[in-house]
């Protein structure tokens, strides 16, 4: 596609869309960019990711806090009673009276100084899993708005195709009265005023489903922007000459590549297993915490008799834990996460490849819409050359009605082909958006 055919087609496109609309009471113009920023804050849809994405940052946080010293402090009041003193064979018992107060104070600090990096990997997983909220957020906003795209391109169709029918309605009445003044001529058969009845019947019968198709498309978009009901939507037709992009097929695949949000879920699964192999390989290693814990007791009742004093003492050092079992089993738990990551890298390839295929078909499919706009300009105009010709045989009394009739769909059919051409374009195009990734569409 040159230069030359992109400026044609812009003023083609935007001269057959000139004048669509008017404004009328109670209709609000909207462009696709206030579109997206509407659904970005009223959507229902994305309010569950949003809080998702929330309850990420949360985990994150959370799970910083293992690099912090764990304290724990108890303290307990009780009552003790008496003890008894007995022989070995449970005889000569006596009555060994225990101050009947007691109380306890503990204060308890540790810090793990080397735990094989487990620490470290379960902190990076959740922040895998914050960027994977993130992508989760940045996948449903694009569906949504792919959604939304598609309701408003179908919007902005229907009502062109409301134009197409009225203009088509109005000639079709004129030709009807044309008829029928010729009928009381004579010179008209009553079929032929039955046969264009008919026609302007039909006509106006696809005028009221177009009209019901406008209606439901404008009160789903309406719903999902949070707009009040009896607002009417009207699509800015300068959208058409603003989304014809010269790329080519590998610009596409290249932003396919990098911007994904497929591929990109994908490769932090990746990441997220090969944590997860560390936090498993850790449980091979021992663990290594530094503690220290004061206690205040009364009474002590280790002394026979018992002494009624408090009894403070504390001790500070360096613990070493090991897993011996882990010798034994975290090998097969290891040979599991290896696969698990070997998996994901496979899944990454395959999406590649088919984000890949998805890319060229819809780009081949783009490029298709752009020759079927080029084509269906030209069979506009030659079907209205042919509408003028007809019409003025017929006027001349040299073609028949029939010939009006074939005339007349033909017109018809070539100017719906042509709405469809035009909106054609810009849906392929922002497929290959929301394909690629490509941050245009958010």
């Amino acid at each position: 596609m040159n230069k030359l055919f992109l400026f044609i087609t812009i003023l083609y496109v935007s001269l057959c869309c000139r004048g669509v609309y008017a404004q009328n009471a109670g209709e609000r113009g909207i462009t696709v960019e206030e579109m997206f920023s509407l659904a970005d804050r009223n959507s229902k849809t994305l309010q569950p990711f949003v809080t998702m994405m929330e309850e990420a940052v949360q985990s994150v946080k959370m799970a910083k806090n293992s690099r912090l010293p764990d304290i724990n402090a108890s303290i307990s009041l009780s009552f003790l009673g008496d003890g008894v003193l007995l022989d070995r064979d449970f005889s000569n018992s006596m009555n060994a009276p225990i101050p009947h107060f007691g109380n306890n104070f503990a204060l308890e600090v540790s810090q793990i100084i080397y735990a094989g990096g487990v620490v470290n990997s379960r902190i990076e997983i959740n922040r895998l899993q914050e960027k994977m909220a993130a992508l989760s957020l940045e996948s449903e906003r694009d569906k949504l708005r792919f959604m939304l795209v598609g309701y408003y391109l179908d919007l902005f169709k229907q009502k062109n195709l409301a134009r197409v029918y009225e203009q088509n309605i109005v000639l079709t009445r004129q030709i009807l009265a044309d008829i029928k003044a010729r009928y009381t001529e004579g010179v008209s058969l009553e079929n032929d005023i039955t046969r264009y009845e008919l026609q302007l019947s039909n006509l106006e019968l696809q005028q009221t489903r177009i009209g019901n198709a406008v209606a439901i498309l404008n009160r789903n978009l309406v719903t999902m922007l949070g707009l009040p009901e009896d607002t009417r939507l009207r699509p800015d037709t300068s959208l058409v000459s603003r989304s014809m992009p010269l790329e080519g097929m590998s610009h596409w695949r290249d932003q396919a590549l990098r911007y994904a949000l497929s591929l990109r879920q994908t490769s932090l699964v990746v990441e997220m297993n090969r944590q997860q192999e560390q936090v498993t390989k850790s449980e091979l290693l021992p663990q290594i915490a530094f503690f220290a814990n004061n206690h205040f007791d009364g009474p002590i009742t280790i002394e026979v008799p018992p002494m009624d004093k408090n009894f403070n003492y504390w001790y500070a050092g360096v613990g070493v834990k090991y897993n011996l079992s882990s010798l034994y089993k975290s090998n097969k738990s290891v040979k599991r996460s290896k696969l698990e990551t070997r998996r994901a890298m496979q899944q990454y390839e395959d999406i590649k490849e088919q984000t890949d295929l998805a890319v060229r078909a819809d780009y081949i499919r783009y490029a298709e819409a752009h020759e079927q706009l080029h084509v269906q300009m030209k069979n506009v105009e030659l079907a209205r050359q042919n509408y003028a010709v007809v019409y003025n045989r017929y006027k001349n009394g040299v073609a028949l009605i029939a010939d009006m009739l074939d005339a007349s769909v033909a017109k018809l059919s070539a100017e719906q082909q042509l709405v469809n051409a035009c909106v054609n374009i810009i849906f392929h195009y922002y497929k290959l958006l929301y394909i690629s990734g490509t941050k245009s569409i958010s």
